[in-house]
């Protein structure tokens, strides 16, 4: 007689698997919050009376070959942040605050250590963007995942009032590009990266250029900007913002312009962390093919009215948030 467990699948390690999810996400939970985890579906009282034309904002997304980087360093605590991080910021280029957040996690044989590292870091997130961890799905799924291999993916939904949405302000010519740094590669071009330095350089070797090894380099958290953009969100001088992700500063930012502007983007306003530099030089790579699977050191850009720019730079100083004057919308 075959069982499912000599299938692969192991019903009693995932159930033992929910009971640490459940820790972790009821850190997460606040007064709006109706069910728990394990149920059908993820409950979540809609404060109505704190808006007047609420519109709520989705987005899904994912981490990318940095989980390869999670595997060959068996570190998984970072994992978790980079994707709530990096899904908050995608809403909050729309102006959008996060209410919820919801996983998937897929694994080839459950190891419960890692899921617990990887819920952890939801959770850590999620608590420091201010919203819940309401549910998720765990899947066991032998034969089409490696043993050791997982994937993972997140979706936030936010809400912004409609009046709010900075998708309905215009960018003009003349208008100002602030950046704001990144933290290292945050989630994209690691299949580059990759390629260039795992061959030569070994996890867990310090590198002096980078004061740390590979590894641990690569697997930096992705910032959020929520915190530090949330009192600014509702001047109306900031006319968009961009999170440069895959694509670069030049398409992401493009994204938000109005049709027939273009970006004049000032390339030594700022330097690039010392990660981007070894990835060129390691891997003889052009200019042009380093600006579009890189954020080269700058995570999100403000667009603003120039008339603006000294205000703006008295909150982020007195918020101690570095920035750079990268350009202009032409």
């Amino acid at each position: 007689m075959t069982t499912y467990k000599e299938a692969g699948v192991d019903i009693d390690a995932a159930n033992n698997a929910l009971e640490k999810v459940k820790k972790h996400a009821k850190t997460t939970f606040n007064k709006h919050t109706l069910s728990d985890i394990g149920s059908f579906g993820g409950c979540f009282n809609f404060p109505s009376k704190d808006f007047s034309n609420p519109v709520l904002v989705s987005s899904v997304d994912g981490v990318g070959t940095k989980l390869l980087i999670a595997n060959l360093a068996n570190r998984h605590d970072t994992i978790g942040q980079c994707l709530v991080n990096h899904c908050v910021n995608d809403i909050l280029v729309i102006g959008a605050k996060p209410l919820f957040f919801l996983d998937y996690f897929a694994a080839g044989k459950l190891d419960n250590d890692i899921l617990d590292n990887v819920i952890k870091g939801f959770s850590i997130a999620c608590k420091q963007n201010k919203c819940v961890l309401i549910g998720g799905e765990t899947a066991e799924m032998p034969g089409f995942y490696d043993n050791k291999k997982y994937d993972v993916s997140g979706t936030v939904i936010g809400v912004v009032e409609r009046n709010n949405m900075l998708s309905n302000r215009k960018t003009k010519k003349g208008d100002v590009l602030i950046g704001l740094p990144s933290n290292g590669l945050h989630t994209n071009g690691y299949s580059l990266a990759r390629k260039v330095l795992l061959d030569k350089y070994k996890v867990g070797v310090n590198i002096d250029s980078l004061g740390c090894s590979v590894d641990e380099e690569l697997l930096k958290i992705h910032k959020s900007y929520l915190n530090v953009l949330s009192p600014i969100l509702d001047k109306p001088w900031l006319k968009a913002l961009s999170h440069i992700t895959g694509g670069g500063l030049i398409e992401n930012t493009h994204r938000v312009l109005e049709k027939n502007q273009d970006v004049k983007i000032n390339w030594s306003s700022w330097e690039w962390p010392n990660i981007f530099k070894l990835i060129q030089e390691e891997g003889n790579i052009k200019f042009d093919d380093m600006v579009r699977p890189f954020n080269l050191g700058i995570g999100m850009v403000l667009i603003i009215n120039k008339t603006n720019l000294e205000e703006l730079e008295s909150y982020l100083d007195e918020s101690n948030q570095v920035y750079h004057q990268i350009g202009e919308v032409i």
